[in-house]
């Protein structure tokens, strides 16, 4: 802007009071402007230039070393404050001269921002234009480790050690799918990340990457040559003549008589091992490197360093993924079987086999085969975490079964969760005693009606060749297996006076006298309970009679369920459950949610991308169904996120890692089953009327309170679409009637007679008044089926339906995504809580 009034000039104190230059940069910078020639007249009066100058931004600089520092000047003691919010004393003043050169790189990305000459006491920036060669940062003897920015391009630990296998998309169909390759940084101008190949040794720039973080390929002592001969980067070891005070002739160097390395050696298996950062070779970039005689390792600079709090994921991933995995069989070689217990444990199994009877050794009848067999490994685990025992199993190959030869029916019944929670709520309200067992190799008890003939088990041969093993009983891995040990475990029940409950065939129930023992059973683990300690000791020794068992005293741990008692009742989780799936997410040091699910989503018309591997998505949503166990808060969002099994999304995998965020913040979120309740079924139910934005169809939700414990919830799609919400809301009072129906029968088989009639809450008053009044006409007649079945169960007395508003809705968090206030409200009336947040 021109004008006749002009400013005058500042005056040289006021100029310096204003402004971080010195009278020296000053000068310099106004003789720059006043040189200044444009070549449009148009632009007279303005300097367009490329050029930059950098500063700081600071008027004092501060530093630890006063080596740095020449014609220094004691001061009074100066309190300064740093950034951390601690404060130290400055005792001295002085200069500090720097290179002509100076080099800018971006401390989060790595990448090169540009290069600064100094000119006329200023240091002018240029960019990075021109930087196709790679940088390299080597000191000779004459060089100096304390530079004054520490910012010359030094791969850091994490960078170097990482190993990221590469897609190979050159090899043909046979050829190896990935490369290894150690990670170098960031390259410039290009997205990516800049590798090194560990066998061809080439350096290329790729994004399809997997990161290994706890293998490290340099993990000898020692350093390791990463540049190949045929690539020379440009390198920088000239020092200014003004900088050679602050230059240490005895500067530490890498020995390049210890850089060397069998090629070989890296193509090999790779193992943990020290945390070493490799070191660059001065010889492979044709540098002489006799000055000194001598070779020490590089110093560490005078900085503290702190890793990134990022890095505690993979910390705990790391111990996570080093512990033996239930899936991962033991080591092939047999020093690892010796190493791990796990040959001890093979013969073990071998000898309870014989022992049992489980086969007899013939010949191979003609027309006959025989099936394979292999063995599987298991590490279990105590509820803390803590390794049990190592577990070696004999399995049948019986995917090679045929169907009417080798085996006829298969189905064997185990107990639903909704009976555990049942059962367990019966035995707090009474204080009954809790009781676990477990059956040492359970299968094996089963006796084979059919001819099934086996090869010799792996690693236990016979001289005759002949020879194969005639199954007496079941094993491992046939079809039939479980349903010959359940057929020889009813047998053995009954025998004793139980009786086999219709609600839930794995329910047993023993009543003599005043002794009441009931025994829910799941596969090869067994819960028991009863109001007589001397009729349990009884019973239980009389199991281990029957079968080899395993007494696990006071119920702790079942299915992954952790059950602690207190004088409140009985508290179920699955904290152990619920941290395992954080971790194996990487969310460990992620911020907590406050509720599962956004309100409003759209999660059913997402259309972004396809996932590239949704086995990833396939296996947490499978993880996240089997904790709604104990969290009804999860059942909506679960029902949501298994939608999509088939074609996840990265819309949906983002929903389903937010449910984990939710799940960080609530770890030994359970249910409690109360010690005073009554006993007395409550119902509950709710509809989203055409909730789903693509078939349209309304979504059911129920839940189902034995006195004040929660014992049955579900949220599910309903089979067909409601022309209406009253409609809707009466197939959700007809499939809670179902399922209050089903548990009147299962309480009176486990001795809880409910003769009044079950108290059924809705928040539709047009579904209640179809109920109670026998009216049929447009708006009903095609929904005539549910009409019977609800009415027909008022008009027996099995429920009484009532109003209840749509805010005191508990049934609302299984059919909406709420938001916090409401959802902690709900919560709460359900009768959920987190025992290990703070108060």
């Amino acid at each position: 802007m021109a004008g006749d009034d002009e400013q005058p000039p500042l005056s040289p104190p006021k100029r310096e009071m204003n402004s971080p230059f010195l009278p020296k940069q000053w000068k310099a910078l106004a003789g720059l402007i006043g040189n200044a020639q444009v070549l449009d007249d148009r632009l007279n009066g303005k300097f367009d230039t490329k050029s930059w100058i950098i500063d700081t931004g600071a008027t004092h600089h501060v530093t630890g070393d006063l080596s740095w520092l020449f014609d220094t000047i004691a001061l009074f003691e100066c309190p300064v404050g740093l950034p951390n919010g601690e404060s130290v004393v400055a005792t001295q003043s002085g200069s500090v001269r720097l290179s002509n050169n100076i080099t800018l790189q971006n401390d989060h990305t790595r990448e090169l921002i540009g290069t600064g000459v100094r000119r006329d006491g200023l240091y002018y920036f240029g960019g990075a234009e021109g930087d196709s060669v790679q940088h390299v940062s080597v000191h000779n003897a004459a060089s100096t480790l304390e530079l004054w920015h520490k910012r010359m391009g030094h791969p850091s630990e994490k960078v170097v050690k990482l190993l990221p296998p590469v897609s190979n998309l050159k090899g043909d169909k046979f050829a190896s799918r990935s490369r290894k390759c150690v990670f170098l940084g960031y390259p410039f101008g290009k997205k990516g990340w800049k590798l090194f190949d560990l066998d061809t040794k080439e350096l290329f720039v790729s994004r399809d990457v997997k990161f290994f973080e706890d293998v490290f390929p340099f993990g000898n002592p020692g350093a390791v040559n990463i540049i190949p001969e045929n690539i020379v980067p440009t390198v920088n070891v000239e020092i200014d003549s003004d900088f050679a005070d602050f230059v240490d002739d005895d500067a530490d160097l890498p020995n390049p008589q210890a850089q060397t390395q069998n090629p070989e050696a890296s193509s090999g298996p790779l193992s943990p091992g020290p945390e070493v950062v490799p070191t660059v070779g001065l010889d492979s970039l044709g540098l002489d490197n006799s000055s000194n005689g001598q070779s020490a390792p590089m110093g560490k600079g005078m900085r503290d360093k702190f890793p990134s709090v990022l890095l505690r994921d993979f910390v705990t991933h790391t111990v996570v993924a080093e512990s033996p995995s239930p899936a991962t069989p033991s080591p092939q070689h047999p020093s690892g079987y010796e190493r791990f217990g796990w040959q001890k444990s093979m013969h073990e199994e071998i000898r309870a086999l014989e022992e049992n009877g489980t086969w007899t050794l013939e010949p191979l009848p003609k027309g006959k085969r025989a099936l394979g067999s292999q063995w599987v490994y298991r590490t279990k685990y105590f509820s803390n975490g803590d390794i049990e025992r190592l577990k070696s199993r004999l399995v049948v190959l019986g995917n090679h079964q045929e169907a009417g030869i080798d085996y006829h029916e298969t189905f064997s019944p185990v107990a639903k969760m909704t009976t555990v929670r049942a059962f367990l709520a019966i035995a707090a309200s009474k204080n009954w005693e809790l009781h676990q067992m477990d059956v040492h190799n359970a299968f094996l008890h089963g006796d084979l009606e059919e001819e099934v003939y086996m090869k010799l088990p792996p690693g236990f041969e016979r001289s005759d060749p002949n020879l194969v093993c005639r199954l007496r009983k079941s094993l491992y891995g046939l079809k039939q297996a479980p349903r010959c040990w359940f057929s020889k475990l009813v047998t053995a029940l009954k025998g004793y006076g139980f009786l086999q409950s219709y609600s839930d065939y794995s329910l047993f129930t023993y009543t003599t006298g005043n002794v009441q023992i009931n025994v829910l059973v799941y596969v090869d683990d067994l819960i028991i309970s009863g109001n007589d300690s001397a009729a349990l000791k009884t019973f239980k020794a009389y199991l281990s009679d029957c079968f080899k068992m395993k007494d696990l005293g006071v119920l702790k741990y079942f299915l992954g369920i952790e059950v602690a008692r207190s004088s409140a009742g009985l508290f179920l989780c699955q904290r152990k459950y619920t941290l395992d799936i954080v971790s194996e997410a990487g969310l460990l040091g992620a911020k907590p949610c406050g509720f599962p699910i956004e309100q409003n989503h759209r999660l059913g018309l997402a259309n972004g991308e396809l996932l590239s591997n949704p086995e990833s998505y396939r296996r947490l949503v499978g993880r996240l169904i089997y904790l709604a166990v104990t969290r009804p808060d999860l059942a909506y969002s679960v029902h949501i996120l298994s939608q999509f099994m088939h074609e996840p999304r990265i819309e949906h995998w983002e929903a389903a890692l937010r449910v984990v965020r939710y799940l960080k913040g609530t770890p030994g979120q359970g249910i409690l089953l109360r010690a005073d309740s009554d006993l007395s079924l409550q119902g509950w139910c709710d509809s989203d009327w055409a909730a789903c934005p693509v078939t349209r169809r309304s979504l059911s939700g129920w839940l189902v309170f034995l006195g004040q414990s929660p014992i049955s919830w579900k949220t599910k799609k309903q089979h067909t679409v409601s022309r209406s919400s009253a409609e809707a809301e009466y197939r959700a009072m007809a499939a809670v009637t179902c399922e209050l129906k089903w548990l009147k029968g299962l309480l009176l088989s486990l001795g809880v007679h409910h003769p009044k009639a079950i108290k059924l809450f809705c928040d539709s008053q047009s579904a209640l008044h179809m109920a109670k009044n026998p009216v049929f006409h447009e708006r009903t007649k095609h929904i005539e089926v549910d009409c019977h079945f609800v009415r027909d169960a008022i008009t027996d007395g099995l429920i009484a339906p009532s109003y209840v508003p749509t805010v005191t809705q508990l049934a609302d968090i299984f059919t909406k995504a709420l938001g916090k206030k409401q959802f902690d409200y709900l919560l709460a009336k359900l009768g959920i809580f987190e025992p290990h947040a703070p108060t």
